[in-house]
């Protein structure tokens, strides 16, 4: 079981509130803002900009700021700022693989600010290909078990709506889906009454790496500095740590 759903609710929660908050507002408006502007505006037709934009949601960004990334995305504000989309690979300590996906104007300032948090942190930076191998991209839709049905009813569900998997997270479940179902599946659910507490497009991992005591630390210590970076915008991992230690880190 993958400890990158777990890890990126424990920190959406912590963000709600924090002073990260603004950040992580531009961030996911950056997202919407080029998911538009590659594969156009409709939500409908545009499986990526759709994940974007419920993602931008469920951190409470104001609808308003979202439509204007769309369109910003699409050229009727103008043309915006230009990002172009790089991919990192690395290690954390204990082996742990790390994918980190990042938007960009500076790829040469980009490039020297993951590099200095992996070596701050103890970490490798890898070359491209190195570990994108053990990671495959998958819809996640995360339930919390205390607002969920009983397990036999939400796989009944989530099966019915085109689900590929649910996974136990601890204290919540992750429906796991095709990339291209994860709206027909988050619509099927809904309509269930399950309540959704996330869903969004991931890259998750085919095996996982068990880490522990000064590891798990230093590992959330290297993902919490990527993450920091004004360019990166998700970073995946295949470790797998226990809830209450993260929550605790």
């Amino acid at each position: 079981m993958s400890g990158h759903s777990k890890w990126a609710t424990i920190k959406r929660k912590k963000e709600a509130t924090d002073t990260k908050r603004s950040n992580m507002y531009a961030k996911l408006l950056r997202a919407v803002e080029v998911a538009a502007r590659e594969g156009g505006g409709n939500v409908e037709g545009n499986m990526t900009l759709a994940s974007a934009v419920e993602k931008a949601k469920s951190f409470s960004v104001p609808s308003d700021n979202i439509d204007r990334a769309i369109k910003r995305g699409t050229g009727e504000l103008g043309d915006g700022q230009r990002y172009e989309e790089v991919v990192y690979e690395g290690y954390a300590p204990g082996g742990v693989a790390l994918l980190i996906e990042a938007l960009t104007d500076n790829r040469n300032r980009t490039a020297q600010e993951v590099r200095h948090a992996f070596t701050r942190n103890g970490g490798n930076l890898g070359e491209s290909g190195v570990v994108a191998w053990q990671f495959a991209r998958k819809g996640v839709i995360v339930v919390d078990k205390a607002l969920a049905p009983d397990e036999e009813r939400l796989l009944e569900l989530a099966l019915e709506g085109g689900a590929e998997d649910l996974r136990d997270s601890e204290s919540s479940w992750d429906v796991v889906t095709a990339p291209q179902d994860l709206k027909t599946v988050l619509a099927a659910l809904e309509v269930a009454g399950v309540s959704v507490y996330s869903a969004e497009l991931s890259m998750e991992p085919q095996a996982t790496i068990p880490v522990q005591g000064s590891e798990a630390t230093q590992v959330l210590r290297l993902i919490e500095a990527l993450e920091d970076l004004d360019d990166v915008q998700n970073v995946y991992a295949n470790f797998d740590i226990p809830e209450e230690v993260m929550a605790s880190l």
